[in-house]
């Protein structure tokens, strides 16, 4: 995969994230329209940050996002505001797919926990090599 840069008023950036989100108490209650659906409102959310969602998949109990980040945001804020709104967005469209799963879904789709991982890139020992190798010292 060949690196794009993408540049800001002062920055040229490439910031690659590697995240997923599990359903509550992993119960397998997605269906391949949800995650069209958590796709199409994760996007939403993310050109809003000016960020871009480069791959979305799923599947029963959790769904994967590659996510282009912009150096301008927060990454758990902004992962927040994607799990709220894809939540808020699945329970509402597809609240009688959901009912079977959930009796009482109030509490929202996604587990508590959130994982992310920068994705791309050198390793540490590359980067550590570079920088060492450029120092005057």
């Amino acid at each position: 995969m060949t690196t794009l840069y993408r540049k800001g008023a002062h920055c040229v950036f490439s910031i690659q994230v590697h995240t997923y989100f599990v359903t509550m108490y992993r119960r397998k209650c997605l269906s391949q329209a949800m995650v069209k659906r958590i796709n199409e409102i994760a996007a939403n959310v993310l050109v809003k940050n000016k960020c871009i969602l480069s791959e979305c998949k799923g599947e029963g109990d959790h769904v994967h996002l590659l996510i282009d980040m912009h150096p301008d945001n927060n990454i758990s804020r902004l992962l927040g505001s994607i799990k709220s709104a894809t939540s808020r967005g699945i329970r509402k469209e597809f609240d009688a797919e959901l009912k079977t799963f959930y009796p009482k879904l109030e509490a929202g789709l996604w587990g508590a926990q959130l994982y992310v991982r920068s994705a791309g890139g050198a390793s540490v020992e590359v980067l550590e090599q570079y920088i060492q190798a450029h120092s005057r010292g």
